[in-house]
């Protein structure tokens, strides 16, 4: 989609419901992220956004047809988030509701650090393991085929797959572990093969 011009302003302010849809698809969900970066909650953000919307088309005619209308949202978008955050402040359980929502945004964040951490190392050690190992591995984990299916394709015996799978499995949940993860971490990350 390309950037709001100036005659889509012009429709808007001319009461265009058209236009007026255009310039919500087109950036709804940028107040949306604004909003959340200030509330970290769902529903307030989604409230935000109906605001900032309603507050375009009631105030339409005021509009600059030359302006950033991206601008003119963020500031109201803004404006609106202080409000409610000046309002959250006033009330205990809205305060403590904000404080759960950082405290989750919080964890979330960094659950998906570790996870990304957890995975460029598993990465490097798989680098690590000895070719045949390695090749085994990666088309266990990543193409999801059978042993019978990796012998086949390799032509070597069932068995050693299954010897050359149990080997790089051991190998790499005791590097894991010794690198401070834990059994469960590494065997959900080994078994899941989130490569």
């Amino acid at each position: 989609m390309s950037l709001i011009d100036c005659s889509t302003i012009r429709r808007l302010i001319a009461g265009d419901e058209v236009a007026f849809r255009e310039v919500y698809d087109f950036h709804s969900e940028q107040v949306y992220q604004l909003a959340f970066r200030f509330l970290k909650d769902t529903a307030w953000s989604e409230e935000i956004v109906q605001d900032v919307f309603l507050k375009l088309w009631l105030n339409r005619e005021g509009l600059d047809d030359q302006g950033n209308i991206w601008l003119y949202l963020y500031v109201i978008a803004k404006r609106l988030c202080l409000n409610k955050l000046r309002e959250v402040r006033k009330s205990g359980e809205l305060l403590e509701q904000l404080m759960r929502n950082i405290e989750v945004a919080v964890n979330v964040s960094e659950e998906q650090l570790m996870a990304e951490e957890l995975e460029q190392h598993a990465e490097r050690l798989i680098s690590s393991l000895p070719k045949q190992q390695q090749l085994i591995f990666k088309l266990s984990r990543e193409e999801g085929l059978t042993h019978n299916e990796i012998a086949q394709k390799l032509g070597i015996s069932p068995n050693t797959v299954k010897n050359h799978m149990v080997q790089a499995l051991k190998t790499l949940k005791s590097t894991l572990q010794q690198s401070g993860y834990t059994y469960l971490q590494a065997l959900v990350f080994l078994s899941l093969g989130q490569l």
